[in-house]
């Protein structure tokens, strides 16, 4: 369930004592995602996926970030998409870290939303307990959402939107802002606590825990999968970064890293397509990025 007053006043507490020690700066995004970050880690490459397969359906299209907090990974994809807003039920956030509302943020429900359809709706976070997912599958598009593996996400912990009427495209794996979170922790601050063979044996056991699915109705399903195909062509090339992805390289979490202790061997950020493609030409063929939901993975 959401936070209660003295419950977000005390994190803040907690927040500025830590502040107060003159940290790494990067440091507070993952150490305090709610203040300082999101509730999932990402890299300019998510931003930019994220806002190619917007604009695979509209060459402008609209996007509405739900649950977006204060607006962090917004403000980033506005750079791509000016129009986008988003949509926080929890205004005592913006009273308590005394920051201004931006316009493009709305306070209140998404079921209280004008029930007007969006291109793109991304839901970085849904409380545990808390289901919206009829309601966004009803008015969006295509759905990009992220979820800690640990059970957030939706009333029994479900997270998919199938059963609205939607297809899951693709997904990705990365690590969690907790995976972060636990690497700084343990290198930085609670040395004193950990020998070092201990710290090493702890980093063996890196895993990834978030993952983003991509999800579309039907008639929009083959420019999403198209725009996304067309768009990770281009990323191996890619060298531009925000400035704090340098954390999560330090702790071990790089770009197409494969993690050995991770149940799952895909890379972290590699894109898997759920269904079969088509080239342009019409022959049929399976990309070597794509599985089918059959395969074994």
């Amino acid at each position: 369930m959401p936070f209660n007053l003295d419950e977000l006043l005390a994190a803040y507490s907690t927040y500025q004592r830590f502040v107060a020690l003159e940290p790494n700066p990067h440091h507070l995004r993952y150490i305090f995602p709610l203040f300082e970050g999101t509730y999932f880690a990402y890299r300019k490459i998510d931003v930019l996926r994220v806002t190619h397969i917007a604009k695979s359906i509209s060459t402008k299209p609209s996007y509405i970030d739900i649950g977006c907090g204060y607006g962090d990974f917004l403000r980033k994809v506005r750079e791509y998409i000016p129009n986008s807003i988003g949509i926080e039920n929890d205004f005592t956030l913006f009273h308590i870290l005394k920051k201004p509302k931006p316009d493009y943020i709305y306070l209140g429900p998404i079921e209280g939303f004008d029930k007007r359809a969006v291109d793109t709706a991304f839901v970085g976070w849904m409380e545990p307990g808390v289901d919206f997912r009829k309601f966004v599958a009803s008015v969006a598009n295509c759905v990009i959402t992220t979820f800690d593996e640990g059970g957030q996400c939706g009333i029994n912990g479900g997270c998919e939107y199938e059963e609205f009427g939607l297809q899951r495209i693709a997904y990705w794996r990365t690590p969690s802002w907790i995976d972060v979170n636990t690497e700084l922790m343990n290198k930085y601050y609670t040395p004193s606590l950990l020998s070092q063979d201990t710290r090493t044996h702890l980093k063996s056991l890196r895993s990834s825990h978030n993952l983003w699915y991509v999800y579309s109705k039907k008639d929009f399903s083959n420019c999403v999968r198209e725009g996304l195909y067309n768009w990770i062509q281009n990323e191996k090339t890619m060298t531009e970064m925000f400035d704090f992805e340098s954390i999560l390289d330090e702790c071990g979490y790089h770009f197409k890293e494969t993690l050995q202790a991770s149940m799952s061997k895909e890379p972290l950020w590699e894109v898997i397509f759920d269904v079969d493609s088509h080239d342009l030409d019409g022959s049929f063929h399976k990309s070597p990025l794509m599985k089918s939901k059959d395969t074994d993975q």
